[in-house]
Parts: C-alpha cells; sequence; structure tokens
C-alpha cells in the first residue's frame, strides 16, 4: 500500500539535510552519470600529479575515494556542515582541509601552487583565481551544472521560466580563455533523472536550494500535491539535469 502524500511530506520535512549529503535518496530518486565519467578521469589525472586542489570538496567524497592521492592534496570548502563530516575523511588519507568563506572565491593559496585543480559542480568559478593558482601546463578539470537543469521540475512549482542561465558552458569557455587559461575539451550532456516519489521530491529541493528558490513546503503545497497525484497516477516523474564537462590548462 502506498504512503499518502502527508506522510512522504511529513518525513521529507524533517529528515536532517545538515550536509551536501544525497544517500537519502537512495532508491527513492535516480540520476544517470554523464558518460565522460568524472571521477575516472580525476583519478587518472591525479596520478601524474605532485599537488591537488579540489575546490567546493562538500563531505571529501571525491578526495576520500581516490585510488592514490598525490604528495599534496588540498580540498577547500566553505559550509561547516559538510567541512565537519569533510574533516576527518581527508585526514585518515593524508589530506588537509582549508576553510573558506561563504561566497568568498578567492583562493587563499600562492600563485603556481597546483598542477591540478578539480571541482565537481562548484556554486561559482573564478578563473582569474585558478589560472593565478595553477602551476604553468597545470590543469583545471571541472564537472558543472549546465543550463536549464531540471527545468520541467522548476517549472512544475513555479510555472513557465524565462530562457537563458548564468550556467552556459560557452561563457565558460569564454571566461577561462579570457584568464588566460587553454580550453582543450568541453562536453555537455543531460542525464535523465528520475523521483520515484513526492518525499524524495521534497527532499532534494531543501538540499539543493536553487532549483526553485525560495522552495518551502507550505509555499508550494498545491503543487507538490499536484505532482504527487501525477506520480500516483502516470508513474515516477522524469526529468532531465544539465552538466559539462570543462578541461583547461595553463601555458606551460
Amino acid at each position: 500500500m502506498s504512503r499518502s502524500f502527508d506522510e512522504l511530506i511529513d518525513e521529507a520535512s524533517t529528515v536532517s539535510i545538515n550536509a551536501w549529503d544525497f544517500s537519502w535518496l537512495d532508491g527513492r530518486a535516480l540520476e544517470e552519470r554523464p558518460t565522460w565519467r568524472y571521477f575516472d578521469r580525476v583519478a587518472e589525472r591525479a596520478t601524474g600529479a605532485s599537488r591537488v586542489l579540489d575546490i567546493d570538496t562538500g563531505v571529501g567524497n571525491l578526495i576520500a575515494d581516490l585510488p592514490r592521492l598525490p604528495p599534496l592534496t588540498v580540498g577547500i570548502e566553505a559550509y561547516p556542515p559538510s567541512i565537519e563530516r569533510a574533516w576527518p575523511r581527508l585526514r585518515a588519507r593524508g589530506a588537509h582541509l582549508v576553510q573558506t568563506t561563504p561566497g568568498d572565491l578567492r583562493l587563499p593559496f600562492a600563485p603556481r601552487s597546483f598542477d591540478l585543480i578539480t571541482s565537481r559542480h562548484p556554486i561559482a568559478t573564478s578563473w582569474t583565481e585558478i589560472a593565478r593558482v595553477l602551476a604553468p601546463g597545470g590543469r583545471y578539470l571541472s564537472q558543472q551544472v549546465g543550463p536549464r537543469s531540471l527545468q520541467d521540475l522548476s517549472e512544475f512549482l513555479m510555472g513557465p521560466l524565462p530562457q537563458g542561465s548564468k550556467r552556459d558552458p560557452a561563457q565558460a569557455r569564454t571566461a577561462a580563455e579570457a584568464a588566460g587559461l587553454i580550453v582543450d575539451q568541453l562536453l555537455t550532456e543531460r542525464p535523465k533523472t528520475v523521483f520515484y516519489d513526492i518525499g524524495a521530491v521534497v527532499y532534494f529541493l531543501r538540499l539543493v536550494v536553487w532549483i526553485v528558490p525560495g522552495f518551502t513546503v507550505e509555499r508550494y503545497r498545491d503543487g507538490l500535491r499536484a505532482l504527487h497525484d501525477q506520480i500516483e497516477h502516470a508513474g515516477p516523474f522524469e526529468t532531465t539535469a544539465s552538466r559539462y564537462l570543462i578541461d583547461a590548462r595553463s601555458p606551460a
């Protein structure tokens, strides 16, 4: 017997979201991964690197899971709940963690400090700072959120949205090149995302706040009920994420 709308909403509204952790969604939502296999690319590059920086490291998943860490491996993060979880994981691998200030895109490192910089789904990218701290010939490898990601979900609750996005991969290329970097590869994909119940939608929107800005259950309760009814009668709600991979380097 399926659970009621109120039961699902109440559960998802009260569960803790005190870190960048999606494990609560296991079995309740599915996001396909891009075919370029970002983690595998980072692991391959890290094998030949000596000084690595991971920007917006979150709870430290990428660094903690790498099969080999370079002699100097540093993660930076601004969100305190994520820092609390990342710190013991990175310390156990012999890596370092630097806390930064939310919204401050400056990198607290000397010029030419790293030969590999990575970032998975950064909040924002300061290309001038990345160019500054990359050593000559060093690389920046990043998987980022692209334009119109999960727009079907946004518009289901908010109505039609204007076209255009600050997360345009072409604009990222232009900004990277303006900072003096050479972009060797720029790939885009729209992997499928599926929500199996309305509780998964609520949890996701509480955590990923830019999909429906200002989201609260009270504000969007009517739309959530309509989406719940659609899932109950027509099956899981499917939409597409938007991702791009940018691989850039500092001139030798």
